[in-house]
């Protein structure tokens, strides 16, 4: 057995790809033990390779993992395996799936099982982990991550079997055994901690009249979920390429940081708080919440709920009780996410307005609580660079933009059309041509509300297919799940 954290994700990957290619192949484990070493090679050093840079901790590393597992043996030092430029040329392996993937992925079509997962998952704990050799992984590597677990996604998709975290329809009981994820901090989210003084009445989530002078800001807090699944929700939602790159990202970086945190090597801090920037209704609050969750999964936060407020929460009319209401809201805030809709209005009004109040007890709270909090500040885009600049405490804690497009057409229809596939209604094909040609019609300025515009087209079309069937006595229930061309009427109407 290899030592170190990369020996231990190349073990724990050959161990589980070759029970499962034994289980197929009806041979012993030992069989393929050679060849799920050499996969786990051609990962690991398909991220080395990623940014054209082979660091001296990174190829000794590397041959410490797996040197002595590869056929001939690698048994050269960090100076000659890069003279050698064997590694060159290597991160071409992860823009395809491998043959051991597909077969395994192909077997799951046939026998209605969940194999490719297991390889799914050592292979991305190997990627991570292999990243975790340098204090930073660089762009170019989170970018490999990205890319490959994209590839992976993409080959399941096309071939029809399920995402890891996506629901596995309708399979025997045999075909439905846990996948056991054997990294708490990395997979799934970690024990929730009792935070100091909290009574034995007093609920998680929630701050304390005592504490704030104010009412408790109450909150509901989620189950703790897998990362896979997080992820697959997310890239469920339509549109938003960037964002879901972006969010993949720092998703990975976290990741390695809590794989070296694990290991007792040094880390270099990576911010939680983020800018969502873009106009209303661009999926910024769902993402703010899946993000939240994220955060927990990967260990970076505790609770991974979701608090939304904007200036009117944070802000009184008398001096000293704006502290205390943002005080408040903080603290319910503390081990998930808070997301501050508008909050450039925090800063308009002036030097003696009390938003100024707001900003200056966020930054200090921020500062107070760097391990257990993450803030999303949202907003049109040129609005949330003047409130960045409002402060130099924010400028220097909000280092991330994340910009949220607009939705296109097409994108619009496909969330209407979602809409209806929530609630059991299908549209007719001219039902959906009308969804489309109001759309199209929609003036699209800063007040076009985008998905939320949709939804009201949407709850708008359900209310008039109620009053067009209301003096029907008995409708059939394809007249009560069918939305046709008169029910797409305008908002306003």
């Amino acid at each position: 057995m290899t030592t170190g954290t990369l020996g231990a994700a190349v073990d724990e990957f050959v161990v589980a790809v070759s029970q499962e290619l034994a289980e197929l192949s009806a041979r012993p484990t030992s069989t393929f033990a050679m060849e799920a070493a050499v996969e786990a090679a051609n990962i690991s050093s398909g991220i080395i390779d990623a940014d054209g840079r082979f660091t001296e901790s990174e190829l000794e590393g590397y041959l410490d993992a797996l040197g002595n597992r590869l056929d001939p043996p690698l048994r050269l030092s960090s100076t000659q395996l890069r003279e050698s430029a064997m590694l060159a040329g290597r991160a071409s392996a992860l823009v395809q799936p491998s043959v051991m993937f597909d077969l395994l992925a192909r077997a799951d079509v046939a026998d209605g099982t969940r194999r490719s997962h297991r390889y799914y998952e050592g292979a991305l704990r190997l990627a991570h982990v292999t990243a975790a050799l340098d204090l930073v992984p660089s762009p170019a590597e989170l970018d490999a991550i990205a890319a490959f677990r994209m590839t992976m996604l993409a080959h399941l998709d096309a071939l029809a079997v399920p995402r890891p975290g996506q629901p596995v329809p309708h399979l025997p009981p045999t075909s439905q055994r846990p996948l056991p994820s054997r990294h708490t901090s990395i997979h799934r989210a970690p024990t929730l901690p009792a935070r100091p003084g909290r009574t034995s009445g007093e609920q998680p989530g929630q701050a304390t009249e005592e504490s704030t002078g104010a009412l408790p800001v109450h909150v509901d807090l989620p189950p703790p979920r897998f990362i896979e699944e997080l992820l697959a929700e997310l890239d469920q939602l339509v549109g938003l390429a960037n964002v879901k790159g972006e969010v993949a990202r720092l998703t990975s970086m976290l990741q390695v940081q809590q794989i070296r945190t694990e290991r007792g090597l040094p880390t270099l801090e990576t911010s939680k708080h983020l800018v969502f920037s873009g106009n209303p209704g661009t999926g910024k609050t769902t993402v703010a919440r899946l993000l939240s969750q994220i955060y927990r999964a990967v260990g970076v936060v505790s609770k991974g709920h979701l608090v939304e407020t904007d200036r009117s929460k944070l802000v009184a009319g008398y001096v000293g009780q704006t502290a205390l209401k943002t005080q408040q809201t903080l603290e319910a805030s503390l081990g998930g996410t808070l997301l501050i809709d508008e909050a450039y209005a925090l800063a308009r009004g002036g030097e003696n307005d009390f938003g100024r109040e707001a900003i200056d007890t966020l930054v200090k709270f921020m500062e107070d609580h760097r391990d257990d909090l993450a803030i999303v500040a949202a907003g049109y885009i040129d609005e949330m660079r003047e409130f960045i600049d409002a402060n130099p405490g924010l400028k220097s804690r909000f280092t991330r933009t994340v910009t949220f497009p607009d939705y296109t057409t097409d994108e619009l229809v496909l969330i209407f059309a979602g809409l209806g596939d929530k609630s059991r209604y299908l549209c007719s094909d001219d039902a959906i041509d009308k969804v489309r040609a109001m759309i199209d019609a929609e003036p699209r300025t800063r007040g076009f509300g985008n998905a939320r515009y949709v939804r009201n087209l949407f709850e708008t079309a359900v209310s008039h297919q109620a009053m067009r069937l209301a003096p029907l006595t008995d409708p059939s229930d394809e007249q009560l799940t069918t939305l046709t061309a008169a029910d797409i009427v305008p908002v306003d109407n």
